[in-house]
């Protein structure tokens, strides 16, 4: 009788025990679940950031709001240039007094090149896209626009520019400017903009030329001696500072704000992105390496 109470007793200890070893397996398993990674706050009044192989969106922030590129805008520019057929890339332009006249009058970013000097496209393009030289750019129109006179072939260029976002799928961007420097028809958004880096990126010119941190041309003066021009230097501070970045564009302006058009690869994966209207030159920066931080941790 007392054995088979002192039995009962123990299976009934073991059922307990066994549940509530049960119950703390469970509770270890769903007390503390997987923690999501939070959407990062920035200061730039626009931003989006993607997967660079697949386009997925991981962050968005008013990122289709029209609003203008600054000199982003020479990421279409240069596209435009590396498209046309038979390109290359050590033709030699002349530079005219008009490039750098332009570049005085609007007090531009420019590249400081030499009237008369015979410049590279290929230089043009490190001249564009490192120090944004607005002189680089008028050259690059004057260059791949055609018409018989400047102001056409610069117009036509404008509108080459334009075909080209429509057929990127580009539904919010118009230029109506070669670097930036619009009439108020110049303007585009953080999504349209980072697809617009990611098509430019594909090109391995534009590759090499947008993660180059420092190039020095040297060009040919009018009595054909050569020159060597004082280092370009990438206004991308990224490059220096953000472990991975491959590019892309910075901008600036009154109604612009500080922009970045960013890229980053790391373990193979690259998040691209860009910020619209941030507050300095360091917030920009800081603006786009949170975002970065935030599209790896999406990634995994």
């Amino acid at each position: 009788m007392i054995t088979g109470i002192k039995g009962t007793r123990i299976r009934r200890a073991t059922a307990v025990a066994v549940t509530s070893g049960v119950l703390c397996a469970t509770g270890a398993l769903t007390a503390a679940p997987a923690q999501a990674v939070t959407a990062p706050s920035i200061v730039a009044k626009g931003g989006y950031v993607m997967n660079n192989s697949n386009s997925a969106t991981l962050f968005t922030k008013a990122a289709d709001t029209k609003r203008s590129t600054g000199s982003t805008t020479k990421i279409m520019t240069a596209k435009v240039v590396l498209a046309q057929s038979n390109l290359n890339l050590n033709r030699q332009v002349v530079i005219q007094k008009a490039y750098s006249d332009y570049v005085v009058a609007n007090n531009a970013s420019q590249a400081h090149l030499i009237v008369g000097d015979k410049v590279t496209v290929g230089q043009l393009l490190y001249g564009l896209m490192l120090p944004s030289g607005c002189d680089a750019a008028y050259a690059l129109a004057d260059t791949y626009g055609s018409g018989s006179t400047r102001d056409a072939r610069v117009q036509n260029f404008i509108g080459k520019m334009n075909t080209t976002a429509k057929s990127l799928g580009l539904t919010n961007t118009h230029f109506d400017s070669f670097d930036g420097i619009g009439n108020g028809g110049n303007y585009s958004t953080p999504r349209d903009l980072t697809k617009l880096a990611s098509a430019a990126m594909k090109n391995a010119t534009f590759r090499t030329v947008v993660k180059t941190k420092s190039y020095t041309a040297k060009t040919v003066t009018k009595t054909g001696s050569t020159r060597t021009m004082n280092a370009w230097t990438n206004t991308n501070g990224l490059l220096s500072s953000y472990s991975g970045t491959i590019g892309v564009k910075t901008g600036s302006g009154p109604e612009a704000g500080y922009c970045l058009v960013f890229a980053a690869t790391r373990n193979g994966k690259t998040v691209i992105g860009t910020v619209l209207s941030s507050t300095s030159i360091p917030q920009r920066e800081a603006d786009a390496k949170k975002l970065l931080g935030y599209g790896f941790s999406k990634l995994g």
